[in-house]
């Protein structure tokens, strides 16, 4: 196995997992060489990757050549290690959509066919979480299901064939109104301007926040098996969440990789859809557990997890899971939306609030999908959402007299200078 030739960056990586593709994307378009390692069934490279990130299982793991070891990182954490630098967007947009899940693209395929310049910004990679689900079930139009993947991929050439702009691996820091314009930031400190901007950030796993399971994120605890299913080749694991995801993902570790699956679920019944239960009845490695809570996670003298303490809830018995090699968490989801400022005012839980026109406590800033407060955390709904937000901003942008601005006014405008 190759662990750096001194010259050229490598990627361990895999081909289905979504980040690794962003990244060979981004080495792409700035032409700059590297050497791809996948690392499904190649148990050499998925212990090289281990034995790197001192037992992290994450990738993409990219070495540098003077031996700077990423993972899974931003395109602007990729741009600084290569010493490219990132410029200011001069262009002033009509919507400017935060978030390319399918909320964010949906209204950027409406607000793009409606004639209006839309830029779509994603901290990570476009598709948003749909993207790592095994499969949609139940998305209308697909009767036989369809994977998130390819969904995910559908939405961003749509996109493209309406000539929206789209940027991922940039993460956003900050978003201030200056005179008629909204101001968006990015962590790296590039600008982008706009007329009206749609908050679609969606919204990612909740931590159970059980001893010992800060120390094991990214070793033995997960919260994606499309990212690090990988690394579970004919061993056991234990899924806790008894939800569609949870059963989805179940599902996804059951067929592509685990020997065994067991599924945890903290109340007497699942949440699972009944085509999912029966599913996973169906697979001889897969069980599932209900009323059982997890208490701790237990480490052990190398750093892995060593086995699980969890509470019966039906005895009061604490009882430990001796035979889990890695867990994978599903219990719910917290909203993409600690980096918005003040004056967007959210929940006690962090999503963010709306009026009947989706738009938030920011003039001309609006939101859909799930990191909005009352939102139904569905694809489809999601989408749905998009849509709306799109025709609400719309509406703004022609209650403001700028519905119709492009070839009238000028777009290139001076930079804006970051705040300080």
């Amino acid at each position: 196995m190759p662990e750096n030739n001194n010259e050229t960056i490598i990627i361990y990586g895999a081909t289905w997992c979504p980040d690794c593709q962003r990244a060979k994307k981004f080495f792409g378009e700035h032409m700059v060489a590297y050497d791809w390692i996948d690392i499904t069934d190649n148990d050499e490279a998925i212990a090289y990757v281990e034995k790197v990130n001192k037992g992290n299982r994450s990738i993409p793991t990219i070495i540098y050549p003077d031996g700077t070891i990423q993972v899974e990182p931003s395109n602007q954490e990729m741009a600084d290690q290569l010493g490219i630098s990132v410029e200011s967007d001069n262009t002033l947009y009509d919507v400017l959509v935060i978030g390319g899940g399918p909320a964010g693209l949906t209204s950027a395929i409406y607000t793009a066919r409606e004639g209006l310049n839309t830029l779509v910004i994603d901290a990570n990679t476009l598709g948003g979480q749909v993207a790592i689900t095994q499969v949609l079930d139940n998305f209308p139009g697909f009767p036989e299901g369809v994977s998130g993947a390819d969904f995910a991929d559908r939405l961003i050439q749509q996109a493209k064939r309406f000539d929206v702009t789209l940027v991922e691996g940039t993460p956003i820091k900050d978003i201030r109104r200056d005179g008629q314009c909204i101001i968006v930031e990015s962590s790296a400190g590039a600008t982008f301007m706009a007329r009206s901007v749609i908050l679609a950030t969606g919204s990612k796993y909740r931590r159970l926040n059980a001893e010992g399971e800060k120390d094991l994120i990214g070793t033995s605890v997960h919260f994606c098996a499309t990212c690090d299913g990988a690394f579970y080749k004919d061993k056991d694991v234990l899924v806790v969440g008894g939800g569609n995801s949870g059963f989805e993902e179940g599902l996804f570790l059951a067929e592509k990789f685990a020997k065994s699956v067991r599924i945890a679920e903290y109340s007497d019944t699942p949440k699972a859809s009944k085509i999912l239960q029966d599913k996973v009845a169906d697979r001889e490695n897969m069980s599932v557990v209900t009323n059982h809570a997890v208490q701790e996670f237990v480490v052990g003298d190398d750093g892995m997890l060593d086995s699980v303490k969890v509470l019966n809830r039906e005895t009061d018995e604490i009882v430990q899971w001796d035979n889990v090699d890695g867990v994978f968490v599903f219990i719910g989801l917290s909203p993409n939306s600690g980096f918005l400022p003040e004056t967007i005012e959210r929940d006690q839980w962090g999503f963010i609030k709306a009026s009947d026109t989706f738009e938030t406590t920011l003039d001309g800033v609006f939101v859909a999908g799930d990191v909005r407060a009352g939102s139904t955390k569905q694809a489809v709904s999601a989408s749905g959402e998009g849509a709306t937000a799109a025709v609400m901003v719309r509406q703004y942008l022609t209650r403001i007299g700028e519905a119709n601005p492009i070839n009238e006014v000028e777009r290139e405008l001076e930079p804006v200078a970051a705040a300080d």
